[in-house]
């Protein structure tokens, strides 16, 4: 049967039919809802709606967890591939910098299951601190990359990553870009998998039919073998295991240029405008990458004739397959989103084959250098490329208007945190109370980290000074403060951190504060939950990604073993008490901390909407230029102000603004 699943849905329903048997994550758009759909279907590889709903006889609940952070859940993967398992573990790509610790270990060592990593690149980026490449790490890691181009050849490809994994006793890396985790499309479930015997088949169609020379599934170990030492890592280990990587990557290489993924399309080269008067037209090809397969399949069916495609969704490179593809061809454009690697790649073949053949691309500036390729740059690409007698009716696609005329661009609309958000309110008691302690005459500087109140740093709130990755904030926070000592400035630091992150990797940070007795103010930000990437429970929470109950780690429980029992918690709505106990902590010296504790508004309202007095409101903009709600409207000079009861949540943080007494109604 068919059904209209998200890609993420699709990554995920692909691994259960593969069989995967543990997997692990941390939150990060764009790959969230994979471990989420794992949690929901867990029940053993039965595709939903294909008449086999309840759990198959003898079968058992994969296990399924957010970890505490990226590094955590790639060991807690590799544990259960040692022991013969299939495991999965999620996450985005500047995850991967966290767990890039043990993967390149791992791979030296390698699994006895499978282990795939999935890992979602954001090109854009749309909501991501880079736009790294995650085929770059797999080249540096010496680990195999399978590069999905929809929705529904993830659902496959996702098998075929597991019969790598699995025939070469290493770990392979997944990479989804965000269209593709987010795009919906109409994918064919397949029937439960039959064991064994379709291992071997997937394997076969993945590895050119040299599966024999690999492993089969039926030969995976049941449980953890010891081997004399074969899972330590020493020097002498790692050598030879060096050996053996490049080896299997030559054969990876080799495996891929027979991928049914990786193909040549079209029938022969597209002449490209005329080089000059006696010139003969160049012979050009595409070569194309990810998501970009799909959009440049989609527009070259409208070129006639066709162009010569080379589409490539897998690394190590193939190269067989790419010498036949650059045979007759005098140039090609490469598309593919974020980095050249594809380009790169070609072109050191070429230079090593001695081919005549010029590549194109982000290098020699035919293609963007950063951020997203879509269907309407593609066509313009494209039309500039092969040329007007190619293109669709006879018209360069680059002449065509990129929009109908009269058509005006959508507003960008600014980051804000959402109306009621109890980090605003924190914020807000942190800058009154500096504002107010020793006359506002203190320098002070506010390191933030990933999380909802990044937003902090728009104005009027203007309170994130610095914010560079999970965690970061405590620590650099300490090292601004040492600075400024240095210079003899008595600086007030603090550092933001949210309540997940706190966990993920704020911990570390904080016990290097208290090791080396750092001067700053630590304030976390307990909201109950993962915001920003769509409430997640983590392990502050009490619950677990299935819903069933967890240990819950208490945060002010952490504070006191570290020594910082006396660390305040406070409630930011109650205004007046939140600036008091922040107060408490300016004049002291040495790592402080305190606790905001209010539950994110997407758990909680705070009470009745708020409504504004027109009779005792003077439109003095009080409300407006110092907090920046979304929910309060200003109003033409001389009229009152307006808070529209749609997105008002009642939190009454306003009314503490008011020195008229004109907001009414919210939380009591």
């Amino acid at each position: 049967m068919k059904k209209l699943l998200m890609g993420n849905e699709a990554i995920a329903l692909g691994a259960l039919r593969a069989g995967v048997e543990l997997a692990a994550g941390y939150p990060g758009t764009p790959s969230t809802e994979i471990l989420e759909t794992l949690a929901k279907h867990r029940a053993g590889a039965v595709p939903p709606g294909s008449g086999g709903e309840s759990r198959p006889e003898g079968s058992s609940l994969i296990h399924v967890e957010w970890s505490v952070n990226e590094k955590s859940a790639l060991e807690v993967a590799a544990g259960a591939a040692w022991a013969g398992g299939r495991a999965l573990v999620t996450m985005k790509q500047v995850g991967l910098n966290v767990a890039s610790d043990p993967l390149m270990s791992l791979n030296y060592l390698g699994v006895q299951g499978a282990l795939v990593v999935v890992v979602a690149d954001d090109p854009g980026p749309i909501s991501s601190q880079t736009e790294q490449d995650t085929r770059h790490f797999g080249i540096y890691a010496k680990i195999a990359v399978f590069d999905p181009a929809s929705p529904e050849e993830a659902y496959t490809m996702i098998g075929d990553a597991f019969a790598c994994s699995e025939k070469y006793r290493r770990p392979v890396i997944f990479r989804p870009t965000t269209r593709v985790c987010h795009s919906y499309a109409s994918v064919e479930l397949l029937p439960p998998r039959a064991g064994p015997a379709e291992d071997r088949l997937m394997g076969g169609r993945l590895m050119g039919g040299r599966l024999a020379e690999g492993r089969l599934a039926e030969d995976r170990p049941a449980g953890f073998e010891k081997q004399g030492g074969r899972w330590v890592i020493f020097p002498g280990l790692s050598y030879r295991s060096h050996l053996k990587i490049e080896e299997d990557l030559r054969n990876m290489a080799d495996d891929f240029s027979g991928y049914s993924a990786n193909r040549i399309t079209a029938e022969g080269p597209v002449p490209g405008p005329p080089a000059g008067r006696g010139v003969s037209a160049p012979r050009r090809g595409i070569a194309c990458g990810g998501v970009s397969r799909a959009y440049v399949k989609e527009l070259a069916a409208g070129f006639a004739p066709g162009p010569r495609l080379l589409e490539i969704a897998s690394f190590p490179f193939p190269e067989g397959l790419a010498r036949r593809f650059l045979e007759g061809l005098d140039e090609v454009l490469v598309v593919e989103e974020l980095d050249p690697v594809i380009e790169d790649a070609l072109t050191r073949l070429c230079g090593a084959e001695r081919l005549a053949v010029r590549i194109r691309g982000k290098r020699s500036g035919d293609t963007p250098q950063a951020g997203e390729i879509t269907l309407a740059s593609l066509e313009r690409l494209l039309g500039a490329f092969l040329g007007p007698a190619a293109a669709p009716e006879g018209k360069a696609a680059a002449d065509k208007p990129s929009a109908p005329a009269g058509e005006t661009a959508l507003p960008v609309r600014a980051p804000v945190l959402c109306a009621g958000c109890p980090h605003r309110a924190s914020f807000f008691a942190v800058k009154e109370a500096v504002r107010l302690f020793e006359g506002g005459t203190r320098k002070a500087v506010y390191s933030g980290d990933i999380g909802c109140y990044t937003l902090g740093n728009a104005p009027p709130l203007d309170m994130v000074d610095t914010c560079l990755c999970m965690g970061a904030g405590i620590t650099a926070a300490q090292g601004i403060n040492r600075m400024e000592a240095s210079l003899g400035k008595d600086t007030l630091n603090f550092a933001f951190i949210g309540d997940s992150t706190f966990f993920h990797t704020g911990i570390p940070g904080l016990v290097n504060a208290v090791y080396n007795d750092a001067n700053i103010i630590a304030v976390i930000l307990d909201n109950g939950t993962t915001a920003m990437t769509g409430n997640q429970p983590h392990p502050g929470t009490g619950f677990s990604i299935c819903g069933s109950p967890a240990k819950k780690i208490s945060i002010p429980a952490v504070l006191g073993a570290l020594g910082l029992g006396d660390a305040p918690r406070l409630n930011p709505f109650d205004f007046p008490a939140a600036k008091e106990g922040l107060a408490s902590l300016l004049g002291k010296t040495g790592v402080r901390a305190l606790v905001f504790e209010a539950p994110c508004i997407m758990l909680s309202r705070g009470g009745p909407p708020c409504g504004i007095d027109a009779e005792r409101c003077t439109g003095c903009g009080l409300c407006v230029r110092k907090l920046g709600c979304p929910a309060i409207s200003a109003a033409p000079q001389g009229q009152s102000h307006r808070i529209d009861p749609a997105l008002c949540t009642g939190c009454g943080l306003c009314r503490h603004v008011c020195a008229f007494g004109a907001i009414t109604g919210g939380k009591p």
